[in-house]
């Protein structure tokens, strides 16, 4: 089974510009920007990013605000912050090169266990138990026979994957980012290819007759959630070159006095359109801009707010 999946992946897998020759502080990005984003989104900012910060050194020198500005609408932009932080501790405590071992990436702000795995293992070879949402599916069906993993990770799983690790690093590799890629293009959540899966004759789940979930996986909402005003705001600060006054963000643009909106360019206005068009009850945008200066997304001037310096 190993040997087949490899086989598959060198033959079918994607030519993704964080595979093959790549740093390791490429690899770090990408598996930073991948974590709960698609590849066709990550791909043309991630590309953009190593042209403009191709060593940690680099991107530990910019601004926290232009850093922001470039992750644009890849979401959940305190990412973008910890693997600022990561970058500082790598220039200060690892002399600008990437830490080689799962521990000394660990160690890295804002690295949990999956991406320093990842890392480790994509980066420099090591033989690491890597498991995120594709693998895990894979094995639920594969082995199990489940059609879902557990809702949670658990130390079951954890358990199977080191098992099914190979001995061999170069192989254990391999087979990790092949099973990645398997669920990730054939074995999907909502609409399996199963008769182009190179093992689709050694499957648990198609033995047992391909049983529904346990479970309705519940997908993140988003129309009407803190989370779309917070991204709303976001996109107004980052096409923004000077701090936003609060009127602006509160008051839609026919309702302010002339000279106000056309104080900020065109890219700006349509922004603070997007956001006057979402409705937002007062108390809703409150909390999205006290959340994002708490988490240090935006600072509050005498003038206005903006992206942090």
């Amino acid at each position: 089974m190993h040997q087949q999946v490899r086989a598959w992946f060198r033959e079918t897998a994607r030519d993704l510009p964080w595979r093959g020759d790549c740093s390791a502080w490429g690899i770090l990005v990408s598996e930073i920007m991948l974590q709960q984003t698609p590849v066709v989104r990550v791909q043309p900012v991630w590309e953009a990013w190593m042209a403009r910060w191709p060593t940690p050194a680099a991107f530990a020198a910019e601004s926290q605000g232009e850093i922001l500005r470039a992750w644009g609408r890849l979401g959940y932009p305190r990412r973008a912050l910890r693997l600022h932080a990561a970058a500082a501790m790598i220039v200060d405590e690892h002399d600008g090169e990437v830490p080689d071992t799962f521990d000394s990436l660990l160690a890295l702000p804002g690295i949990g266990t999956y991406t320093a795995a990842a890392v480790a293992a994509f980066a420099f070879g090591r033989r690491e138990t890597v498991v995120d949402t594709n693998i895990r599916r894979v094995h639920a069906r594969l082995f199990i026979g489940q059609a879902l993993p557990a809702p949670a990770l658990t130390a079951a799983e954890m358990k199977l994957a080191a098992e099914l690790l190979p001995a061999d690093p170069a192989e254990s590799v391999e087979w990790n980012a092949a099973v990645m890629e398997l669920g990730a293009l054939i074995c999907t959540a909502r609409s399996p290819k199963c008769e182009l899966c190179p093992v689709q004759d050694k499957c648990a789940w198609i033995a047992a007759g391909q049983p529904e979930p346990t479970y309705i996986p519940k997908g993140q909402p988003w129309a009407g959630t803190d989370r779309q005003v917070r991204g709303a705001v976001m996109a107004v600060l980052r096409a923004a070159d000077a701090p936003i006054h609060a009127d602006l963000l509160w008051t839609p643009e026919g309702e302010l006095k002339a000279a106000q909106p056309l104080a900020h360019p065109a890219e700006v206005r349509s922004a603070l359109r997007k956001l006057h068009d979402l409705n937002t009850h007062a108390p809703q945008l409150e909390r999205a801009l006290a959340g994002l200066v708490t988490d240090g997304l935006a600072c509050l001037a005498d003038d206005g707010y903006q992206l942090p310096r």
